[in-house]
């Protein structure tokens, strides 16, 4: 079918595998996608299946004139493209839902935007320890020298304040814990990136 699938981050919770093992998954709504473009090597130099995925009241025209087009009565938020693992091409306009693509004991890597904590210090941002509260109280939170006489500047990637978060994270080899193809839902073993109902890319690891 295809390598990936995008679902939405839901709570965390605890199940018990067989063996009476608590786990820590995260529980993500995974609703079907709708088929909407096959690419092919001959025509595009590649192989791919792309899905419409979430919905919204107003599309653009570009949109709304595809959607006609394809005779698929939704409304989608967004467009993914998929790499296709098997020969068999699905059909224009049908549904993949999570069963097709993953099963339990998979090995996954989760994508997702992770969470904004605006402009932050080097303490909550790269985990650095407080100065002791000796002379300044005011340098109690401060990253300390930054330099030395040589190279006589700021060496490029050095941990300073910034901004913390609103970036593009990957959290790899998590597993999938189990899939509810009556719920369209699948537990994944571990945290994901991203807040709460935000939109997550797991794929397959080869």
């Amino acid at each position: 079918m295809i390598s990936g699938f995008l679902v939405k981050k839901g709570r965390m919770t605890s199940v018990y595998n067989q063996k009476g093992d608590r786990v820590g998954v995260t529980r993500c709504p995974a609703a079907p996608l709708k088929v909407t473009q096959l690419k092919s090597k001959e025509k595009d130099g590649y192989q791919s299946v792309q899905v419409a995925f979430g919905t919204k009241k107003k599309i653009n025209q570009a949109t709304s004139k595809k959607m006609s087009k394809l005779k698929i009565d939704i409304k989608p938020r967004f467009f993914q493209e998929f790499k296709l693992t098997t020969e068999e091409n699905p059909e224009i306009g049908a549904d993949i839902t999570i069963d097709k693509v993953f099963k339990a004991g998979d090995k996954i890597d989760a994508t997702g935007k992770s969470k904004g904590h605006g402009f932050a210090g080097v303490i909550k941002r790269h985990g650095f320890a407080k100065q002791p509260r000796l002379g300044s109280s005011d340098r109690i939170r401060h990253p300390g020298s930054i330099g030395a006489q040589t190279p006589g500047k700021v060496i490029k990637g050095k941990k300073m304040p910034g901004h913390y978060g609103n970036a593009t994270k990957t959290v790899t080899n998590l597993e999938v814990f189990s899939v509810d193809p009556e719920k369209n839902e699948i537990l994944i073993k571990g945290s994901i990136p991203g807040a709460y109902n935000s939109w997550i890319t797991i794929k397959k690891i080869k």
